[in-house]
């Protein structure tokens, strides 16, 4: 099993791990523990570099295939047994922390003051979208304004973003801690990580995020959409 040292700390910038699998036809390694986050949750995955002395092998894609994570290697492959330091591409992942962030701020505001469940979702780095079912709700354009204003009010609140790893049983005591429409998780998960907006978004996320939402900056939403009679899409880019 892989150590997932993203969970705990999204700020990890590098850390020591050893390779403990190589896949020569795949061109994937495997870590004993890795800062590098895989692919998931409509977040794309990190990329950098694996540096062992004068050897730097680069990162290009990153997955995570049941208690492992895969990272693939552009070119030369590193052994099993070497020993590297691992060095997130931390622009891209902080644009990444603060979208998915920016994306729990406007979820927690649209559970909050309409009750809408997330239905789907998308990030690239500083914009995304996120679907919704809204019902009885006018979806216009003084709908929209309004959420934005609420959200940004949120943002500049400096509200404090938690992380916690709970027993199953005991995160599922938590009310709707499931705010997707249809429950992703599997049914062999015996540990549940929690994302807390303080006071505004609490539910279930395995992604990677700013530790405050005045971190976030300020968002913008740029476009709408309705896609059925109660999906509703809201575009989202941060300024």
């Amino acid at each position: 099993m892989t150590e997932l040292l993203y969970q705990k700390d999204s700020y990890l910038k590098e850390f020591e791990g050893e390779i403990i699998e190589v896949n020569r036809e795949d061109k994937t390694v495997i870590l004993d523990k890795t800062a590098f986050y895989p692919t998931g949750g409509g977040q794309k995955s990190d990329t950098g570099v694996l540096v062992s002395g004068d050897k730097n092998f680069k990162v290009i894609n990153v997955k995570k295939k049941g208690d492992k994570v895969l990272h693939y290697i552009e070119e030369e492959l590193p052994t099993v047994g070497m020993k590297v330091i691992g060095k997130i591409n931390w622009d891209n992942r902080y644009k990444f922390m603060r979208t998915h962030t920016a994306m729990h701020a406007l979820c927690g505001v649209i559970w909050n003051e309409y009750k809408g469940v997330v239905t789907g979702g998308d990030m690239e780095p500083l914009k995304g979208r996120m679907d919704f079912e809204l019902d009885n709700y006018s979806f216009d354009k003084a709908f929209v304004e309004d959420v934005e204003k609420k959200v940004n009010e949120e943002i500049q609140r400096d509200r404090a973003v938690k992380v916690n790893i709970l027993p199953r049983e005991e995160a599922f005591k938590i009310p709707d801690l499931i705010r997707t429409k249809v429950n992703l998780l599997p049914e062999g998960i015996t540990e549940i990580r929690t994302v807390e907006i303080e006071g505004l978004d609490l539910q279930a996320d395995g992604g990677t995020h700013v530790a405050s939402t005045k971190d976030i900056g300020r968002i913008k939403l740029v476009d709408y959409k309705s896609k059925g009679k109660n999906n509703k899409r809201i575009y989202l880019e941060i300024e």
